[in-house]
């Protein structure tokens, strides 16, 4: 009788050894199974892709054009924000490498692959060379440019990534046009919106 009852507490113990067992490899292949599948990164469509792929280019031409303003008038206006958006540029580079995209930034000043930002960079750059105030004035214009290709590039992905990365870019492009708002009230130039609507203008400003 001892024997048997021995027998079947072994086996009790055995299946119960095996549950714990089998329960930790399932919950672990689970968790395993939950972790691969969180790690997968569906690639962009081609609008996506060819967005991104401008951003990080329109967010060099900022830098580009602040950088070469604060060398004509040194203005730490413009130094300030040029950094602010190198920030804006790696980000995007961050996006670039996570979904294998060729990375379109040129390492030298004021030249770009896209003939339409090469193009809108001498502009900027020839009207914000003619005075101190144009030059603000060009940097208050070179934000509207970029909230209004910021939410288009949010209108056009799915990517919850890529909305939130480019919700902050807009919201940095928003500091920065008050900044240069604030800074030609300094000299006693009122800047009236070129690009966005007087109602979203006002909203930003907070008039």
């Amino acid at each position: 009788m001892k024997t048997t009852l021995y027998i079947c507490m072994a086996c009790i113990t055995g299946l119960t050894a095996l549950s714990t067992i089998f329960t930790d490899l399932t919950g672990s292949t689970a968790w395993a199974a939950r972790n691969v599948t969180s790690t997968v990164t569906t690639a962009l469509s081609g609008d996506e892709a060819e967005m991104l792929t401008f951003m990080r280019e329109e967010e060099k031409l900022a830098r580009d054009v602040y950088i070469a303003l604060y060398q004509k008038w040194g203005v730490v206006t413009f130094s300030n924000i040029s950094k602010s958006e190198q920030t804006h540029m790696d980000t995007l580079k961050k996006k670039l490498d996570k979904y294998l995209l060729p990375d379109p930034a040129q390492p030298v000043l004021g030249v770009f692959t896209n003939s339409d930002l090469q193009a809108k960079y001498d502009q900027l750059i020839a009207t914000g060379s003619q005075s101190l105030i144009d030059g603000l004035s060009v940097g208050a214009t070179i934000e509207e440019i970029d909230m209004i290709d910021i939410q288009h590039a949010i209108d056009v992905t799915t990517h919850l990534d890529m909305i939130t990365s480019y919700q902050n870019l807009l919201e940095g492009s928003k500091n920065h046009l008050r900044a240069y708002v604030k800074a030609l009230a300094a000299h006693g130039v009122t800047y009236s919106p070129q690009l966005i609507s007087l109602e979203l203008y006002n909203a930003i400003i907070g008039l």
